[in-house]
């Protein structure tokens, strides 16, 4: 309540609005367990990570996702660049085509870890002070738009709709592609669509650029110096292959930089490639090398398959 007080004017929210909206909002414990760490945390598996998204149920959804929406597809691709394949990866990882797209009350979800984020978390006044922000996203979208806050779900750190946007993003990337007049990521697939590209477009997507090439490496593969900088591109094509990581064909002609992208396997070797611009703008959706490869799997599964059965 003294947060809503400073935060009305502050925000140009009706304070009787946000008192009303606020005294209804819930703390949920589940919230603050689920944005902890795992105490003891599993081996990365890409293997693993992989089958859960790269399966026959998602491939023929995304499949028929396509088939139903192409048109907008094709109409994104050229109005922002994006391939249709990976927009429709996007959404298949993140909701499986809008069939999971979460069931917190999201005033509840993001008042938990605006006001209870657990101290336990390594990052815990950086994340509390991100979800705040969120927060009052999440209100003034709300307030603009005439929803009801109470009734909104997603995810229990806040996500909304088919690609999960969280707030910032639905305010700062989310296009009405359909033409009605409004944003709706709930239920307009055209929106979804067209909100991812834009997303995509606005974090430097580069049309007809590869995501990824294979790449060899040895015993004298310079693996500390690849690695440092994680999954920022930094090495050109000279660089890259100089510190002993080899590369062939069309890769040898990439015109930016490359990243080493390490997938590990388990208690098995780990699997590596070389990501591009490209790769990294997937990763500023969710910041995992796994994510973004299964989004490029998923997306090339139902491309296949589109193609496959005109």
């Amino acid at each position: 309540m003294a947060w809503a007080q400073e935060a009305a004017p502050r925000l140009q929210l009706d304070p009787a609005w946000l008192h009303k909206t606020m005294a209804q909002a819930q703390r949920l414990p589940v919230v603050e367990k689920l944005v902890l760490p795992s105490p003891s945390p599993m081996a990365k598996d890409w293997a693993a990570y992989r089958a859960r998204f790269i399966e026959p149920t998602r491939i023929q959804a995304g499949t028929r996702f396509w088939r139903k929406h192409q048109a907008t597809l094709e109409r994104a691709e050229q109005e922002f660049g994006v391939p249709a394949s990976i927009v429709v990866g996007i959404i298949g990882v993140e909701t499986l085509y809008g069939q999971n797209t979460g069931n917190f009350r999201l005033i509840d979800a993001l008042g938990t870890l605006a006001f209870h984020f657990p101290d336990a978390h390594p990052r815990a006044v950086e994340r509390q002070a991100f979800f705040r922000s969120e927060l009052e996203q999440f209100l003034l979208l709300t307030s603009r738009s005439g929803a009801d806050p109470l009734s909104v779900r997603g995810s229990y750190a806040g996500a909304m709709g088919l690609p999960q946007f969280m707030p910032s993003s639905w305010a700062k990337y989310a296009v009405d592609f359909d033409g009605d007049g409004r944003i709706d990521l709930f239920g307009s697939p055209a929106d979804a669509i067209g909100s991812v590209a834009n997303y995509f477009k606005a974090f430097q997507w580069r049309t007809g650029m590869a995501t990824h090439y294979p790449v060899s490496l040895n015993a004298q593969t310079d693996m500390d110096s690849l690695m440092a900088p994680d999954i920022l591109p930094t090495f050109s094509v000279a660089s890259f292959t100089a510190k002993g990581a080899g590369l062939e064909g069309a890769a040898l002609a990439h015109p930016g930089p490359l990243a080493l992208i390490e997938l590990r396997n388990g208690p098995h070797a780990p699997s590596y490639v070389a990501g591009t611009e490209n790769f990294y703008a997937i990763t500023r959706y969710n910041w995992s090398s796994y994510y973004a490869m299964a989004v490029i799997e998923l997306a090339d599964a139902v491309a296949r398959e589109v193609q496959s059965k005109p």
